[in-house]
């Protein structure tokens, strides 16, 4: 009688919201249990986990992966692999840890590391998506620097001597003529503490209603 391969199944969510509502925890359950049917494996745990991709630091996935390693489930199973890792690096650091004997198995992506294609498949698909990512950071700053440059809000805190309207960064008239004493008083040969002890004296207030230090002076009279 063939014996069924035991499998823990790993599913996470990013977000309490998306787990109280249990769509997304619902509809991976879903998948993986037609998947375990359809290829005869048996899940011996169903590890649920909230929380980011960014690091392999998961208290779920750790557990999930002590079990691999002690040899007490033959593989892993997840609906797509950035339930498991984001990152290229850590994906493959999985693979030789914990999934050189035993099997990492993606539902969506049709992966299975127990034979060789599904190891290859596994690397290119990890390489596409860390290549994909990258290039949507870089289009972000080239889009972010191209806003900035023509005076458009690209998120922040809005640089004093500016204000934020409909979208646009322009000049506090009130903030600006600071700014412009600030940097008179500076080129008449007052230090920065002093003028900034002028300010204070005078009642004049940063936007947090506190007094003005001789460092944000330095940046105003830049």
């Amino acid at each position: 009688m063939m014996i069924n391969t035991k499998a823990i199944a790993y599913i996470r969510v990013s977000t309490d919201k998306q787990a109280d509502k249990g769509h997304s925890l619902l509809a991976q359950q879903e998948k993986v249990n037609a998947y375990a049917s359809l290829y005869d494996l048996d899940i011996i745990d169903f590890v649920i986990e909230t929380g980011s991709a960014k690091n392999l630091n998961r208290d779920g996935l750790q557990g999930a992966l002590a079990q691999i390693k002690a040899g007490k489930a033959d593989a892993l199973i997840v609906v797509k692999l950035d339930r498991l890792t984001r990152s290229v690096a850590d994906l493959g650091y999985l693979v030789e840890t914990y999934f050189a004997k035993a099997g990492l198995l993606s539902v969506s992506e049709q992966i299975d590391t127990r034979s060789a294609s599904g190891r290859l498949v596994l690397n290119v698909l990890a390489s596409v998506s860390q290549w994909e990512r990258e290039a949507i950071g870089e289009r972000t700053a080239v889009v972010k620097q191209s806003m900035k440059a023509n005076g458009l809000y690209c998120g922040g805190i809005v640089p004093y001597g500016k204000s934020l309207e409909a979208g646009e960064l322009v000049d506090n008239p009130q903030e600006q003529a600071i700014i412009t004493r600030a940097k008179a008083l500076k080129a008449q040969g007052h230090s920065l503490r002093t003028i900034a002890t002028m300010f204070s004296n005078e009642g004049l207030k940063t936007r947090k209603d506190t007094n003005f230090s001789h460092t944000l002076v330095s940046r105003m009279a830049a």
